[in-house]
């Protein structure tokens, strides 16, 4: 390829070459149970009626259209990393979705264009991204899941949210039995949400596009925590594969980079999501309380921060399920919790938090069987 700048236009106004790439991981292994506890990182929730691995396109859309036309409930499975399934298990077929597979078309005048199978390990394309010098998504190092359920929860992290790199998300359209792409601008893309969100069931993501730039150094850095472990200003550019390793450090200190060996980690990530609020209700909050302006004219505030100052500390609960050690938003699994357990935890915590503050925080993980 000719030169490459950092915003990843022509170096000198030579003409553009397109190189695509291919790149695939080791495929998945067949689970080797139907207990949903195997398959999820809060190790909690009981067994599938009937499971099925879908490794191609073809057989995931297949699985959905039968289990549709007879009338019989799907959950789509990915990591198992944002979601809470009850003790009772699911009544329904659980397909997990295990395609593998990126591709990439990489010039000097657009950048990379990167096409990514649904089932393709998060952190695995991250980490790629990283090793090519393509930029956007190293913020988003460490974080457990499926590539396709990404655009779903709009998954962010120390100031980055996937949306603000993907270019389209391909899905099945249920309700219409129907091959659907949608544009970034067309997603419905919010905190923490999405039109696939906001629409459960009806949307199965086949393939997640993302457009990133070119270059040795990060997109710019806007979380003062990170820019802090970095050593740097806010508003600063570092090293890729700095970025990342500093992202994962920090993840690792609160529990968020999974170890089978760490009960900290067996949880479904940050379990609430902050709360978006009116200035007037963000105004009644103590002071100290985090407060960050949107650009809606809400207020975010820190659920972390309320979960702490209710009297939900970091460890706190004395059964097999308690507050992480190392984070107050996550709740933790530290072996033989069931789902029952989690519940009666998050709903605490959720119940003091509202009684201190008047703040009702909402579960950001899938709940199956479950109502808080």
């Amino acid at each position: 390829m000719t030169g490459v700048n950092l915003l990843g236009g022509p170096a000198g106004g030579e003409t553009c070459e397109v190189v695509r790439s291919v790149y695939e991981s080791a495929p998945a292994p067949d689970p080797t149970s139907s207990r949903l506890a195997d398959l999820t990182t809060l190790h909690v929730g009981g067994p599938a009626r009937r499971l099925v691995m879908a490794r191609t396109t073809d057989e995931l859309v297949a699985e959905v259209r039968e289990a549709d036309a007879r009338g019989e409930q799907v959950l789509l499975l990915g990591a198992g990393s944002n979601v809470v399934v009850s003790d009772e298990g699911f009544d329904g077929v659980v397909v997990v979705v295990a395609t593998r597979g990126l591709t990439a078309e990489v010039s000097d005048c657009a950048g990379a264009f990167l096409t990514v199978a649904a089932g393709e390990p998060w952190d695995r394309v991250v980490d790629h991204t990283i090793s090519q010098e393509w930029i956007g998504l190293e913020t988003l190092s460490g974080i457990p899941g499926a590539t396709g359920a990404t655009p779903v929860q709009n998954v962010g992290a120390y100031g980055a949210e996937v949306s603000q790199t993907i270019a389209r998300v391909r899905t099945w359209d249920r309700l219409d039995a129907r091959y659907v792409t949608f544009a970034a601008s067309d997603s419905g893309f919010g905190y923490r949400s999405s039109r696939f969100k906001e629409e459960p069931g009806r949307y199965v993501v086949i393939e997640v596009s993302f457009q990133l730039e070119l270059g040795p150094l990060s997109a710019l850095i806007r979380y003062a925590e990170l820019a802090g472990a970095l050593g740097i200003e806010v508003g600063r550019r570092a090293p890729l594969a700095d970025v990342r390793a500093a992202v994962l450090e920090l993840r690792r200190s609160k529990g968020m980079v999974l170890d089978p060996e760490d009960h900290d980690t067996w949880s479904a990530g940050s379990f609430f999501t902050n709360p978006l609020l009116a200035p007037e209700h963000a105004a009644t909050l103590p002071e100290g309380a985090p407060r960050y302006a949107q650009p809606d004219g809400t207020v975010k505030t820190s659920a972390a921060w309320l979960i702490d100052h209710a009297g939900f500390a970091r460890g706190y609960g004395s059964g097999p399920a308690t507050v992480s050690g190392k984070h107050a938003l996550a709740l933790t699994n530290r072996g033989g919790a069931t789902a029952a357990d989690i519940v009666r935890l998050a709903r605490e915590v959720r119940d003091g938090v509202r009684e201190r503050f008047g703040v009702t925080l909402v579960p950001e993980p899938v709940l199956v069987g479950i109502e808080l």
